[in-house]
């Protein structure tokens, strides 16, 4: 029976082996019952389901998963917790525990190996500072995955599935969409961890599509451009790209594409929460806003500070989102 969900557990386990949390490795185990059920009812596990976990910590979703999938690899690569692991999940035959940096396992042999290459669920509690390698490597290398249901900063995971013409709206937006279905099944608070993190958390589900929602010739390519983009919001879209490292494409190309597209050739790739949809209009798909000149207010005392908006003053551009 799964036992470490209660906290009192939990600390029992971490004084016995005098465990030390490493801030390196991003570790917060999670402390409630409740919160665990609602991971294991949103990534719906059944004994028919081979589950890759990332980061099991001291094993605490681990026997949850163990008690409900047919078979269980966690991937620790904390060599400290390796002991603590064997202790807390002795009780499970469906377990194996590598010892490994999640980026540098081959996942698809590894699927391979344990699921005869039929796809697999991942569920994990992710460390925060390495969230989205872990999400992008599962999807760029095209891992055979039906579902990916983690624990995330809830910032990150408004990203994931927040749409256009909003302030988050950014390149892991874009990049977990053209993969994935996602849904935030749960916000949860810092009170939920030991230690507490200083932000809170979202569990999100990512249903891994059979086919993209578009089709492009390369990949890569479509990538580079949208980090491209969204690296520079504040540039024209021909300036941004014409400059972007590796992309090697001309001006002349770009604004030969935004002429198909019937877009301006000083549009930019701008998102506002604030956008005013009276000054909006859509062209095949992309909704174009005028940013509206705001005449520059003479005002005694300080300059605002450096961390905010500089180009309020700007002339009217239209923007891309």
């Amino acid at each position: 029976m799964a036992t470490l969900g209660i906290p009192s557990n939990t600390i029992e386990v971490l004084q016995k082996y005098h465990f030390n949390f490493q801030k390196k490795f991003g570790q917060n185990f999670l402390i409630d019952t409740h919160v665990l059920e609602k991971i294991m009812n949103a990534a719906q596990i059944s004994k028919d389901d081979c589950v890759v976990e990332v980061g099991p910590g001291i094993g605490t979703m681990t026997q949850y998963l163990a008690e409900r999938a047919g078979h269980v690899v966690a991937v620790e690569i904390d060599k400290a917790l390796i002991p603590i692991l064997s202790d807390t999940l002795s009780a499970y035959d469906n377990v194996e525990v590598i010892n490994e940096d999640i980026l540098k396992v081959d996942l698809n042999r590894l699927v391979q190996e344990k699921n005869g290459g039929r796809p697999i669920k991942v569920v994990a509690n992710l460390p925060y500072y390495i969230t989205t390698p872990i999400i992008m490597g599962l999807f760029e290398s095209h891992v055979p995955l039906q579902s990916i249901t983690i624990m995330v900063q809830k910032e990150v995971a408004d990203r994931m599935q927040v749409g256009p013409g909003t302030k988050d709206y950014g390149a892991l937006s874009l990049a977990v969409q053209y993969y994935a279905k996602p849904e935030i099944v749960a916000n949860v608070p810092p009170n939920c961890f030991i230690p507490r993190p200083n932000v809170g958390s979202a569990v999100i589900r990512l249903d891994r599509y059979a086919e993209p929602p578009v089709q492009t010739a390369d990949e890569q390519f479509m990538f580079s451009v949208i980090r491209a983009s969204f690296n520079q919001r504040r540039k024209t879209l021909v300036n941004g790209l014409s400059n972007a490292p590796g992309l090697n494409v001309s001006k002349e190309k770009i604004k030969e594409v935004l002429a198909r597209m019937e877009l301006s050739e000083t549009c930019l790739l701008y998102t506002s929460d604030a956008a005013d949809e009276e000054d909006s209009v859509d062209l095949g798909g992309r909704r174009i806003i005028k940013k509206k000149q705001r005449k520059k207010k003479k005002k005694k005392g300080l300059r605002k500070p450096n961390n905010e908006h500089e180009d309020d003053d700007d002339i009217s551009r239209a923007a891309v989102v």
